[in-house]
């Protein structure tokens, strides 16, 4: 049960996994979803998908949301979606964005990414993205 369904706020952990050390494109995300009302957890910069998956379950996250501009998109998300598998933590929900190329978006939403967003979409995309997802969990 994921706390939406108890009338909390949404909690999302933004992740920078990998080498990428530009965090500028996540830490807008990261505000505009604090801005739409979420609570939100910034993991930092060359966080490890082990870390970041720890920090969603002891932070009892909905959501995780990856950036990734270093072309490791495939694995970094193959694995983030694994351990949390492995951790009996699938109901976190996994989206993301970054420099990710058209082809690979298939790929990643059979892996279970739930959404990709690619460079220049609008903030409230992502909002509104987050919103409808929500929404149609709790109506389930």
């Amino acid at each position: 049960m994921t706390s939406t369904s108890t009338g909390s706020r949404i909690r999302i952990v933004v992740g920078k996994p990998g080498l990428d050390g530009h965090d500028r494109g996540a830490k807008i995300v990261a505000r505009a979803l604090r801005d739409a009302g979420h609570e939100v957890i910034y993991t930092g910069l060359h966080q490890t998908p082990e870390q970041i998956v720890e920090t969603a379950i002891q932070e009892d996250a909905d959501l995780i949301g990856l950036s990734v501009l270093s072309g490791a998109h495939m694995t970094l998300f193959r694995t983030l979606v694994r351990l949390l598998a492995e951790r009996d933590a699938s109901d976190i929900v996994v989206f993301g964005g970054g420099i990710i190329p058209d082809e690979d978006i298939p790929v990643l939403e059979e892996l279970g990414v739930a959404k990709v967003f690619t460079p220049g979409a609008p903030t409230h995309e992502i909002t509104d993205w987050v919103a409808a997802h929500f929404a149609a969990e709790d109506a389930s």
